[in-house]
């Protein structure tokens, strides 16, 4: 994200970024001119909306959400609250995002299921965090918990990493409920290829604006960034479920 903001202060004198209307993916690939302009700032739009703060327009990217005036002069990168209704705008604009991308997902998860399941939480992991292995290491307390865990993949050090590689072979082991708790206990893993979603979960993690793991993404969409024992997260999702 430093890469991008120190682009925008190259780019910013340049012509506007974004359309002055509103968008949708095949009227972004018809503009060119829209397109470069983006990618000079290291993104990659893919749907404008109108956002729910009047005159602004929401627009989604590889690198998760920014919003932009309605004239395409200026991006902006930020947290925004409603105060009158008490929403953070942020998080119920990318609930919905989260939700179907996750779902597209699920056939390619790594689960845990829990026998008296009672929710679902997608993971996003890294074999090498230690609150990612941590997190493994109780992975018995949140199946005790009715709480089945679905892992993506998101390799922290990106697509040339080692850790990549790794969960590749995890992604590809015949045993992949194995494969994973060997190396999040720190052995080495069988090397295996195969054609995998490792890379298209890394991507989507990163469309949510994920930077570190482990990442949870509830049943509603929300997104809890870091580790939460199960107890804690339990009681969060029996809270959410009463809503």
């Amino acid at each position: 994200m430093k890469r991008i903001i120190a682009a925008l202060c190259l780019a910013l004198p340049a012509a506007p970024i974004v359309a002055a209307t509103t968008a949708v993916p095949a009227a972004l690939q018809a503009d060119q001119q829209l397109q470069q302009r983006m990618a000079e700032l290291g993104l990659k739009p893919t749907s404008v909306a109108n956002a729910p703060v009047p005159g602004l327009l929401q627009v989604f990217t590889d690198r998760g959400l920014f919003f932009a005036s309605s004239d395409g002069q200026y991006l902006i990168q930020g947290e925004v609250f409603d105060l009158k209704n008490k929403v953070h705008v942020n998080e119920e604009v990318m609930k919905p995002m989260r939700l179907a991308g996750v779902n597209k997902m699920t056939p390619s998860a790594i689960e845990f299921k829990a026998k008296n399941e009672k929710f679902v939480v997608t993971v996003f992991t890294d074999t090498d965090c230690g609150y990612c292995r941590k997190l493994h290491s109780e992975m018995q307390d949140y199946l005790d918990a009715g709480i089945s865990i679905h892992y993506l993949a998101y390799p922290r050090g990106g697509e040339n990493s080692q850790t990549f590689s790794t969960l590749e072979s995890i992604w590809c082991s015949k045993d992949k409920q194995g494969a994973m708790t060997k190396a999040k206990g720190g052995s080495d893993v069988s090397v295996a290829k195969c054609d995998n979603n490792v890379a298209a979960q890394y991507h989507l993690g990163q469309s949510f604006g994920i930077n570190g793991t482990p990442a949870m993404v509830l049943p509603d969409g929300s997104l809890i960034p870091g580790y939460q024992p199960a107890a804690a997260l339990a009681a969060a999702l029996t809270q959410l479920a009463k809503r």
